[in-house]
This record gives structure tokens, sequence and C-alpha cells, in this order.
């Protein structure tokens, strides 16, 4: 597929985070999205999107009218009261209801349900391109202390010094920065050679700490999350 997304010259693709309670739904267009040429991020509910952009900075949000809980339109009336970033509703069909309250809160486009892929990146890419330029280095950068993690280049740094990361402990960093403050269950971690087995990822965890933390016998970035799995804690 062409990727549609970025300039050539830009290392750093737009990043879009999808707020949907549809689990398919969110994983189909994750696959869509990033084959597009997009980094995507994925909520599944308004507090875990909360959680998201308070360690992210997206360049875009997709995000569904009709959630359990908080629904789409009150998290868009919270984005709003000190964000401009761009907003995109998924709606159902024929409630315009919906469409008209979205776009007085500041919805910049909606699209009712269902609907083309293809027609979800072309908006998507007429939206940024009339969006102001957000600031590379701070959507793309996750802080723990003196340590800094590259989205884009999946490279974590300490003190401006790269940190070799085995390609067990570079897998593990990706799912946790891609769920970042969000418990993340043990069956969703993977290590070496696609092994899921407890004690090889809690040794890999082990490890993660040493490299990312101040002092990996008190974690204060990578916690345990007793009964569920682990949650990757960001600076703000």
């Amino acid at each position: 597929m062409q990727n549609t997304a970025s300039d050539p010259s830009n290392a750093y693709p737009p990043h879009i985070l999808v707020v949907d309670d549809d689990t398919r739904l969110r994983s189909l267009l994750k696959k869509f999205l990033s084959a597009s040429g997009y980094m995507v991020t994925t909520a599944g509910d308004a507090n875990e999107a909360r959680r998201q952009m308070t360690a992210l900075q997206f360049d875009l949000l997709v995000v569904d009218v009709m959630m359990p809980g908080e629904d789409g339109l009150s998290l868009t009336r919270a984005v709003r009261k000190d964000s401009t970033v761009p907003i995109l509703m998924l709606t159902a069909m024929g409630e315009s209801r919906d469409r008209i309250h979205g776009l007085e809160l500041g919805v910049d486009d909606y699209m009712a349900k269902p609907f083309e892929p293809k027609e979800l990146v072309l908006r998507i890419g007429s939206i940024l391109r009339r969006a102001p330029p957000v600031d590379v280095a701070t959507r793309m950068e996750l802080r723990f202390g003196d340590c800094r993690y590259d989205l884009a280049h999946q490279t974590l740094t300490r003190a401006g010094e790269v940190v070799h990361l085995t390609a067990g402990e570079a897998e593990l960093l990706k799912v946790l920065t891609q769920n970042i403050n969000t418990p993340v269950d043990r069956s969703m971690l993977v290590g070496d050679e696609g092994e899921s087995n407890p004690r090889t990822i809690d040794v890999q965890i082990t490890r993660l700490r040493r490299k990312l933390e101040p002092d990996s016998r008190q974690p204060r970035y990578l916690q345990t999350v007793r009964g569920t799995g682990y949650m990757l804690r960001t600076d703000p």
C-alpha cells in the first residue's frame, strides 16, 4: 500500500490515537493506518485515552462517540479545554445529533459507521494538511528521568548515550510504550524468540529496570501490577 502519511524528508510520521471500545475495529484501524504510514496508538475507553495523552502528544485523535462509561463527546469536550489537537469523530449511521454536537464541541471532521478505511485515510490526510505543525521532538519522545525513548526509531538513551537492548528487551519495551501508563497483561508480553514464559519475561523486566531505573530495586517507571503484569510510567 502506498504511504500517504509522511513527507520523505520527515523521519517521524504523524502519530494517531484511536479511541474505540470495539477491539476488532481498533485492531483493524491500527493495521490499516500503520500500513498507510502512520504511527498508531489505541485506547479502549476515555480513561485509557487520557493516560496515553498524559505521556504522548498526538497529531490527531480518532474518537468513537458510543463508548461505555464516558462517551466520545464528553472526552472531546474535556480535550478541547486545553488542546487544539485535530479530532475525527466516528458516529453511528444516521445519528446527525452526535455529528452536530461534535462539530459544536470542536471536532474537525466525522465519519459515519460503517465506512471505507481508504476514505478515513484520505480524511485524516486532509485534516493533517490543515493542522499547525506539532513539535516533533515532544511528540516522539518518552522521558524516564535521564532516559529517553524515541518512539519512531525505538531507541533508548541514558544521559545522551545509546543503551543497548537485546531483541527481547526491545520488544518488551515496544509493547509497554504502546500501552503507556496502562497495565499490560503478561500474556501480551513476548520475550526472546517469541517466548511468553513468565520466568523469561520476569528476567527481561529485571534487565530493563537496570537500564531504565535510577534504582532498579525500587522501580519508579517500570512497575509490577499485582495480578496483571507490568505498567510503564513516564515523567510528565
